[in-house]
């Protein structure tokens, strides 16, 4: 989605034709993200399109990505120790075929597909993350771009994530919409306990990690990110914030790259 934010101009034109040679060098800047130290990172070994969110399990890595050559959603897997591919699930659903930053709860990912329009459809499917069998679809009257899954309830952004849709699971409705308590346009979420730490951009070049209470929806923390290269048409990167985004304890993980990708690791200041 960070490529709906693209303007073209002359100034930015030149700004990414010069983020090139950056986007070219060996290695990744050493300090990209504010209070996170870079660990390293991770090859993965097969084809994604252009990625659209992260999930983490303990033996396996799930990637959503959207191939616009042909209109087409696809949910990858790999190996989390090698970056090894595994294998993919075509995603399309007809006019839908938008995958959005998804989810790990309770053995089923769940992923959004939805037009590539605001203001549109989209549907929220269930898959077993083992077998990667779809368990259920529930039909959204918006764009959904990423959810977040806990329990017995999901947290969905819609485009940009202008706003945030609480549903309940056990009725399969939103019980809830909140805008967003920031400026950042949402790519990819998850439940921390009661928090929602949401990643994405506030532009081409930059991004955010933010922390926000459940209970009250308010944002308590931020941290900031520059880019790890120029997006599209010029490159493949984009906000260390990425396109996908994932966290266990103090450990972050972000894609920011199209494919060829690589999944980098930070550890988060205390």
């Amino acid at each position: 989605m960070i490529g709906k934010l693209f303007r073209t101009g002359f100034v930015a034109m030149l700004h990414a034709i010069f983020s090139l040679s950056v986007a070219a060098a060996p290695g990744p800047d050493p300090a990209p993200m504010e209070h996170a130290r870079l660990l390293g990172a991770l090859q993965l070994q097969g084809e994604v399109f252009h990625v659209q969110g992260l999930a983490l399990g303990p033996t396996r890595i799930w990637i959503t990505s959207v191939d616009h050559g042909t209109n087409r959603a696809w949910l990858h897997e790999f190996d989390r120790a090698t970056g090894r591919f595994l294998r993919r699930l075509e995603l399309t659903d007809g006019v839908r075929y938008h995958p959005g930053g998804l989810s790990l709860s309770g053995g089923s990912l769940w992923v959004p597909v939805a037009e590539m329009r605001a203001n549109s459809s989209a549907v929220l499917v269930e898959i077993d993350a083992a077998t990667l069998t779809v368990r259920r679809r529930i039909a959204v009257a918006d764009h959904i771009g990423c959810v977040a899954a806990s329990g017995d309830r999901l947290v969905a952004g819609n485009w940009d994530s202008r706003l945030l849709y609480e549903i309940d699971l056990r009725r399969g409705v939103p019980v809830r919409v909140v805008p967003n308590p920031s400026a950042t346009h949402y790519q990819d979420m998850k439940f921390v306990g009661e928090q929602l730490v949401a990643g994405g951009n506030t532009s081409w070049l930059s991004g955010t990690v933010d922390w926000i209470d459940t209970r009250t929806m308010k944002l308590t923390r931020s941290i900031k990110a520059g880019s790890i290269g120029p997006v599209r048409p010029f490159g493949r990167g984009g906000p260390w914030t990425g396109e996908g985004m994932a966290i266990e304890g103090r450990e972050l993980y972000v894609l920011p790259e199209d494919g060829p990708s690589r999944v980098f690791h930070f550890e988060l200041d205390a």
